[in-house]
Order: C-alpha cells, then sequence, then structure tokens
C-alpha cells in the first residue's frame, strides 16, 4: 500500500501541447516537407482546434528550430543545408557522448537489456529492407541510448535533435547504409557497453555521427548522378 501523500495528480497536456506533437511527427514523417507552408485557417480545420493554441503549437516549433518565420508571409518548414546537417550531427554527438559517459557510470545491466530489445527492432526492420522501418528504429536506439543516461534534460534535447534528423530523411535514404552494415554499427555500440569498454564506446559514438554527416554530405556516385547536398541546398529536396 502507498504511503499517505505520496499520491500526486496526473498532469494534463495542454491542447497546445498536443498539436505541437502532431505538427512535430508531420515533420518527422514528410507529411509536411521542408519549404511548406503552415496556413492557420487549414490547419486548424484539419485538426479540429481553434487558432489560439494552434499559434502558440506553430510558435514552439518556431523555438524549436523546426520551423522558421517570414514576415508578411507566415510560418514554414524549415529546410535544412549541409551546414545545418553538420550541426545537427555535432549537437547530437555531444549529447550522446555525454549520454554514453553516464551509462558506464550508472546502470550498464539496465542499459544493455534496453539497448538489446532496441537492437533487436532494428535487426527486424534491417530484415525488411524498409528504409522508413530502418530509420525508425535507428532513431528508437538514439533515443533508448540517451534514455538509459538517466538524466532527462538530455532526453529532451536529443528529441528535437531527432526530428531534425528525420527532416533529412530523403537525402538520408540516398547516403543510408545498407542493412547489415547499420545493424553492425549499432551493435558495436551495444557491445561497447556490456563490455564496459568506454574508450571504445565514445570512439564508436564519435564515428558513428561524423561518418553519417559525410555520407549526407558528400556527392554520392549514382546513376542519375545525384548525391548529397551542397552548402546552400536544402535537405529533404529532389
Amino acid at each position: 500500500m502507498n504511503a499517505p501523500g505520496r499520491l500526486q495528480p496526473v498532469p494534463r497536456r495542454s491542447t497546445a501541447a498536443l498539436i505541437a506533437d502532431q505538427l512535430r511527427s508531420a515533420i518527422m514523417y514528410g507529411e509536411l516537407v521542408p519549404g511548406d507552408q503552415l496556413g492557420e485557417t487549414d490547419l486548424a480545420a484539419q485538426l479540429g482546434v481553434s487558432r489560439g493554441p494552434l499559434r502558440e503549437a506553430m510558435q514552439r516549433l518556431v523555438q524549436e528550430g523546426l520551423l522558421r518565420s517570414e514576415r508578411h508571409r507566415g510560418l514554414f518548414v524549415r529546410e535544412l543545408t549541409a551546414q545545418d546537417v553538420r550541426d545537427i550531427y555535432v549537437a547530437r554527438l555531444a549529447i550522446e557522448r555525454t549520454a554514453c559517459e553516464l551509462i558506464m557510470r550508472g546502470n550498464r545491466g539496465e542499459a544493455t537489456a534496453r539497448l538489446t530489445a532496441a537492437l533487436q527492432r532494428l535487426v527486424e526492420a534491417a530484415a525488411t529492407r524498409d528504409r522508413v522501418a530502418m530509420s525508425d528504429a535507428d532513431q528508437e536506439f538514439h533515443h533508448t541510448l540517451v534514455s538509459c543516461s538517466g538524466n532527462s534534460r538530455l532526453e529532451r534535447m536529443a528529441q528535437t535533435l531527432l526530428v531534425e534528423t528525420r527532416m533529412c530523411l530523403t537525402v538520408m535514404q540516398k547516403a543510408y547504409p545498407e542493412p547489415d552494415e547499420l545493424v553492425q554499427e549499432h551493435r558495436k555500440i551495444l557491445d561497447a557497453i556490456a563490455d564496459g569498454d568506454e574508450e571504445a564506446l565514445l570512439r564508436l559514438i564519435e564515428s558513428h555521427m561524423l561518418d553519417t554527416v559525410e555520407r549526407i554530405n558528400t556527392p554520392a556516385r549514382s546513376d542519375d548522378g545525384a548525391g548529397g547536398l551542397s552548402e546552400s541546398s536544402p535537405a529533404g529536396r529532389s
């Protein structure tokens, strides 16, 4: 039986927070693509909400860097350049490297168990060769990694960066590693945690992030000559 006074009110999420979640998801999965303009009237009708909480939700996404505001024109889904991609992954590296250091000083057993389950989902996604499913499982692994640090502020920072990562999905699919390679990269990270090898873990996290930037931003040799991003070319555009 719970001790007296231990029960706390269940927090209720505001309408604006719920709308913001839907908009983030739409941006993450390409329903709203980079460069799209967000019209208040149409969005309010689609979501069945009033314009007040919708405006508040959109301003949250502006603050998170997912939307940009143009004076006299409105709000647009932000377009990512090659420099943006580098910045996102350097920021992710800082967060995930810190998370790894905390894991190695904390409950490695719990982290190993949770990441083993996340890796299995990545293995299953890789078997389908479905790039969207692989990307979902890839991001779940990294979200779990940060969550295992036990630091809620790191988790919050990581979440926005993971959404921005998905904004690069079109470009990432062209440069995405082969399924077996993707699984092995993440298996090595898990093995380093299980083995207690902090030096190897930090080296693997750094190479994982920086190699991804290189894959995205280096023009790929393909049949149609399409490749990575230029310094001013926005991500998410063909």
